[in-house]
């Protein structure tokens, strides 16, 4: 309630404008956080979730968890992860779903705030693994919006999916527009496109 309370209050001061689709009933899934061109992204995206009331999880970096931040990360939903183990994230992730913990899971696939070529993987497989629904949130600064768009499942095709995906950001340029990354997938092009399914 008090998160809520702080996230109502901030909103109300703040220049940026709060739009939200409706979160799924059952409170667990993916939530996408995109474009990540700065670390006010990451920010914002903390401000949704507490004005959505949802529990959110977030996965950092092992040495962000050390010393005196550690305790302020895990209070905040933080999962220290080693990033060099790819496969260990996703099964720890998995494991916490399995376990019957009920949280939406904030993900930035573009794994870094400057430009990049591909998006990381690891939500997709999550979302697959742990049969969990995605949810877009997003930073638009042109328009000085930021908020949580469509909720969705994964259908395994990873062409399809992600068409989807780009549509929905498409228009959405981030904090710092110059550092978007595509929605694109390394998948994508070393795994054929599904008959039927049109082109990128």
């Amino acid at each position: 309630m008090i998160r809520r309370g702080v996230a109502r209050l901030y909103w109300a001061a703040s220049r940026w404008t709060y739009r939200s689709e409706p979160m799924p009933a059952e409170g667990v899934g993916i939530l996408i956080g995109a474009p990540h061109t700065s670390n006010w992204d990451f920010i914002l995206m903390l401000a949704i979730t507490w004005r959505s009331g949802v529990s959110a999880r977030f996965l950092g970096k092992q040495e962000l968890f050390r010393g005196v931040g550690g305790p302020l990360m895990r209070a905040l939903g933080g999962i220290p992860v080693d990033r060099r183990d790819a496969t260990r994230i996703v099964r720890d992730v998995v494991a916490h779903v399995n376990a019957g913990e009920r949280f939406f899971l904030v993900v930035t696939p573009e794994g870094t705030r400057s430009k990049a070529t591909y998006w990381k993987s690891g939500f997709y497989r999550i979302a697959v693994e742990a049969k969990l629904p995605i949810t877009l949130g997003y930073v638009d600064r042109t328009t000085m919006t930021t908020g949580l768009g469509p909720t969705f499942r994964l259908t395994g095709d990873v062409h399809a999916d992600m068409d989807r995906i780009r549509a929905f950001y498409a228009d959405k340029s981030g904090f710092l527009p110059a550092n978007r990354s595509e929605p694109r997938m390394r998948e994508e092009d070393t795994r054929p496109r599904v008959e039927g399914s049109p082109p990128n």
